[in-house]
């Protein structure tokens, strides 16, 4: 049986970095509204490590995204296969990414999918041609995290 796993992502702002990210993978972003209200409930989570996000209380330094047709757990929200989790951290972001993550669209071009994500609030920073092997483009994500967009 495969494992479960998750891509934990460094973030000033977590919670817009997984709105960006569900918008741009078409995720869905978990809400473990119950969870964070019955752990501020039973005094076991300070109501100042939550924060109010789309309507829910959430934990305030982390933010998740799952697929969207993968099981998760309907109390904490957590997806139980493919996710991202966005953690806050104090520094910023100051090298080029170790690893990272190519969206591939097999629906719209490789034009359309860069104008689609950069509407979303990424940025473009390099086509690269690598003529039979493939044609995409380096993008920066809303805090500046490189990924690369292939489109049809």
């Amino acid at each position: 049986m495969a494992l479960h796993w998750k891509l934990i992502i460094d973030s000033a702002r977590p919670h817009a970095l997984a709105d960006f990210w569900a918008a741009a993978l078409e995720y869905v972003v978990e809400d473990p509204g119950l969870l964070v209200a019955e752990l501020v409930r039973n005094g076991d989570l300070p109501e100042a490590a939550t924060v109010v996000h789309a309507g829910t209380p959430r934990f305030a330094e982390l933010a998740a995204v799952r697929h969207p047709d993968d099981p998760f757990d309907p109390v904490s929200g957590a997806g139980r296969g493919r996710r991202l989790l966005f953690q806050a951290v104090p520094e910023p972001k100051s090298v080029k990414n170790r690893l990272h993550i190519d969206v591939h669209d097999d629906a719209r071009t490789l034009e359309e999918l860069a104008h689609r994500l950069e509407l979303l609030g990424a940025t473009r920073v390099e086509r690269v041609d690598q003529g039979p092997a493939g044609t995409w483009w380096v993008m920066r994500d809303p805090e500046g995290n490189e990924f690369c967009a292939v489109g049809a």
